[in-house]
């Protein structure tokens, strides 16, 4: 299954929620329409707005409170990645100049704020539980800033877990993921059993979604396709290829691995050896085992569902989360 057979199906659905969010974001100030417009010129993956629509079709129906909360989630998702792109001083972001690259800091700030704040309006206008779907974005929205947090505090330091990975996992990707979904199945009056089974399936799909991105920063497709291999690394990050890597080597090896992790900054030749380590350790392979685990148990959750196009599309989701090589 490709990946663009489930955009297909979903079409008239994707557009009114591209719609929701243009008309969000319309301001009568021309330079941040002109920023909006730019941004949205390159959307990224959108499967957030896919997650959301595959979930409230397989709940029973997509109603106009699906598509305003699968707005919310994408545009929550990019306001967030305008403020990142802030904190980690990026210079890039789908292949163009962040905003912080070409306006500065401070305006892309701004920006961001705007579309955050264009998410909760989506969700105040919505016709059923409302309130109940904003307690969910606000307690998110505590997850992102602590996992970045908790991510800057580890970075340098080497002593990440696989708890605090999986932590900071939880707050950047999968929070989003799981607010998605869940506010998607509330918008089709789900069961509270469903509702609760989806905000599992996508957790799930969100901490694998992000193992993937971890894996391709070491992968050798990544680096035949011409991307660039150990960002992760060049900001002093380890994640679960590293850690599967460590695993499989004596307590004191992988302490002066994790050392060499501190002095990256310093001595930046040591982002080859060290993913040379991770690869020929099996540590590529070994996350691809647990990301595959994250993969299954996701899959497990949909058992609530009628059989259904959506469900099955749910399921291709998740396989696509795991195959994918971008």
């Amino acid at each position: 299954m490709h990946i663009q057979e489930i955009f297909t199906y979903l079409g008239p659905d994707l557009a009114r929620v591209e719609a929701r969010i243009n008309a969000s974001l319309r301001s009568d100030i021309s330079l941040l329409n002109s920023v909006n417009r730019r941004l949205r010129a390159h959307p990224g993956k959108q499967l957030r707005p896919v997650l959301a629509l595959l979930v409230a079709g397989a709940c029973g129906g997509v109603t106009e409170d699906s598509l305003r909360f699968a707005a919310s989630a994408e545009l929550l998702h990019n306001a967030t990645l305008l403020h990142d792109d802030v904190v980690d001083g990026a210079d890039e972001r789908r292949g163009v100049p962040t905003v912080a690259k070409f306006l500065g800091a401070g305006p892309a700030v701004l920006v961001g704020d705007y579309w955050l704040v264009s998410s909760i309006h989506e969700i105040l206008a919505a016709s059923h539980e409302s309130e109940r779907v904003l307690r969910i974005l606000s307690q998110t929205l505590l997850h992102l800033a602590e996992g970045e947090l908790l991510q800057m505090e580890k970075a340098g330091k080497g002593d990440t877990t696989q708890e605090d990975y999986l932590r900071i996992v939880y707050g950047k990707t999968a929070s989003l993921f799981e607010a998605t979904a869940t506010a998607a199945a509330i918008s089709a009056r789900a069961s509270e059993e469903q509702v609760e089974a989806m905000g599992r399936f996508a957790r799930q799909l969100g901490t694998a979604f992000q193992i993937k991105d971890d894996i391709l920063d070491y992968s050798e497709t990544s680096a035949a396709l011409g991307k660039p291999v150990g960002i992760d690394l060049k900001e002093q990050k380890i994640t679960q290829p590293l850690l599967c890597a460590l695993e499989t080597v004596p307590a004191e090896e992988a302490e002066r691995w994790r050392a060499r992790v501190t002095q990256v900054a310093e001595h930046p030749e040591q982002i080859d050896a060290i993913v040379d380590f991770v690869r020929t350790h099996d540590g590529v392979e070994l996350a691809g085992k647990v990301m595959d685990n994250y993969i299954a148990d996701s899959i497990l959750c949909l058992d609530v569902l009628e059989e259904s196009p959506c469900k099955q599309y749910l399921k291709d989701l998740a396989f696509f989360v795991g195959d994918r090589t971008v």
